[in-house]
């Protein structure tokens, strides 16, 4: 069971992945018992959220030092210019609503909308740190609960399927 947590608790901090996967692997039979809801998200959440003090004050700073190095250069530039298109695209359309349209970007469970984009984007938009940590949380958790929501209709449907 521990082992189940632990997987869980680090595939949530892998980027693009996050709590998306790992919701999935927590409610599903695969690497053993289905773990517990509660304890699950609680688990997710904080895996997920990790990396966020680390991303806010820090990403900004390796991606614009290492945009101009001559192997990593590249990603770098991507990861930059990802943030801050995402982050672009979200002040216009948010306007003064910008906390809120956070919280639905990371709560939305698509490729590409988690913590690590919607924090690399407040990051880049000079946001101010606390008001877009709690609009993390709420997105991470309203992602929480799509994804739990799906996965038991997926691996109940599955289960009735497969029954003996």
């Amino acid at each position: 069971m521990f082992f189940k947590y632990l997987v869980v608790f680090l595939v949530s901090m892998v980027p693009l992945i996050e709590l998306r996967g790992a919701v999935p692997i927590g409610l599903s039979p695969l690497l053993g018992d289905v773990l517990p809801i509660l304890p699950l998200y609680l688990t997710c959440i904080i895996g997920n959220m990790l990396p966020v003090p680390i991303i806010f004050f820090f990403a900004r700073k390796v991606l614009v030092w290492g945009a101009d190095k001559k192997y990593i250069g590249k990603f770098f530039k991507f990861c930059l210019e990802k943030g801050e298109k995402g982050g672009k695209k979200l002040e216009e359309k948010a306007g003064r609503g910008l906390y809120v349209a956070l919280f639905i970007f990371v709560g939305i469970p698509l490729p590409g909308t988690g913590a690590w984009t919607g924090t690399l984007a407040a990051s880049l938009l000079d946001m101010d740190f606390k008001k877009s940590v709690v609009a993390i949380v709420a997105g991470v958790v309203l992602a929480g609960i799509i994804m739990g929501l799906a996965s038991a209709g997926v691996f109940g449907a599955l289960g009735m399927i497969f029954a003996k």
